[in-house]
């Protein structure tokens, strides 16, 4: 089995007082598409930084494709593409010229610029556009610009902190086409993101939580690792359901998730009569009450629960 295209081990950054990623430790897999999933805080920006060279931790090592970052930073960038946040487009330069200025910081030879540039425009659909300025693209061509910018080096790492934040649905999911053909062409890729619809599409997540991972398996795995029971109470007013269930006994967690609230409980058995002779105590109006199937967002609700 050939060794991890990733690896952390137990790797740590402090900010002054604050302890932002404490002795996370990760083995991501070629060809894996791997998310870290977090609340604002959680140490998401920070392991991704240290993971592209850009911060050093403070302790602990990190590999990509078998060479230490720190060790030997020059050559790591040689096979890691990053997109952070706040992707350094230059918005009086045409998509074109952008995409060839970083051709040249990454000494792509003209030859194999020429060709990879042609390939990249015409999968992110912006070969129609390579004459326009960047700063007249919408936010989702610009991401996917972004994208094609990181790439152009033919990195085997490729790191995305939220790359899809603030972008239209339409073009979230061209951007995911783009990414599931890069896992088919063997491109290790590392993701946050604040959409938990995006998490499930991971082949493995880690949930981080105050800069410690605190659960890392497969989407599927995490949900059938919730314990007790589910339940999705629909109402026309969710709010008043969720203030009249919160201090209730045997809940372990509420979540508000659009026209109904999921509740999680310790016994459904137990617990749904209680829940609804409470309810229609205070005259909180409400459909019966359903076991579902947990989502990655309840499992993480519940997982921070239990961390307070």
């Amino acid at each position: 089995m050939s060794a991890p295209a990733v690896v952390a081990e137990r790797v740590g950054r402090r900010f002054g007082a604050v302890q932002a990623v404490r002795e996370v430790t990760l083995a991501i897999e070629r060809g894996e598409i791997f998310g870290l999933v977090g609340p604002d805080g959680a140490g998401k920006t920070t392991l991704m930084r240290m993971l592209a060279g850009v911060l050093r931790p403070d302790e602990g090592r990190i590999v990509l494709e078998g060479i230490d970052v720190a060790a030997d930073p020059e050559r790591a960038k040689t096979v890691l593409g990053y997109m952070p946040q706040r992707f350094g487009l230059y918005d009086d330069l045409t998509v074109d010229e952008n995409a060839f200025f970083y051709g040249e910081i990454f000494d792509v030879p003209r030859e194999r610029y020429r060709e990879r540039v042609a390939q990249l425009l015409e999968a992110a659909g912006l070969a129609p556009f390579k004459r326009r300025l960047a700063g007249q693209l919408s936010g989702g061509m610009k991401q996917k610009l972004g994208l094609v910018c990181a790439l152009i080096h033919t990195p085997k790492v490729l790191l995305l902190d939220e790359p899809t934040t603030g972008v239209d649905p339409v073009s979230r999911r061209d951007f995911w086409e783009i990414l599931y053909r890069l896992r088919d062409e063997g491109v290790t890729i590392v993701m946050s993101t604040a959409y938990m619809d995006e998490a499930q599409r991971c082949g493995r997540l880690a949930l981080l939580h105050e800069g410690q991972v605190r659960e890392c398996a497969t989407p599927a795995t995490l949900k059938r690792a919730l314990s007790g029971a589910l339940l999705a109470i629909a109402g026309n007013d969710p709010r008043a359901i969720r203030t009249a269930l919160t201090s209730a006994p045997g809940v372990l967690g509420i979540l508000l998730m659009g026209d109904r609230v999921h509740v999680h409980v310790d016994d459904r058995a137990l617990r749904v009569p209680e829940l609804e002779a409470r309810l229609d105590a205070g005259a909180v109006a409400h459909a019966p009450i359903e076991t579902v199937e947990a989502s990655i967002e309840d499992v993480f609700v519940a997982l921070v629960g239990e961390a307070v």
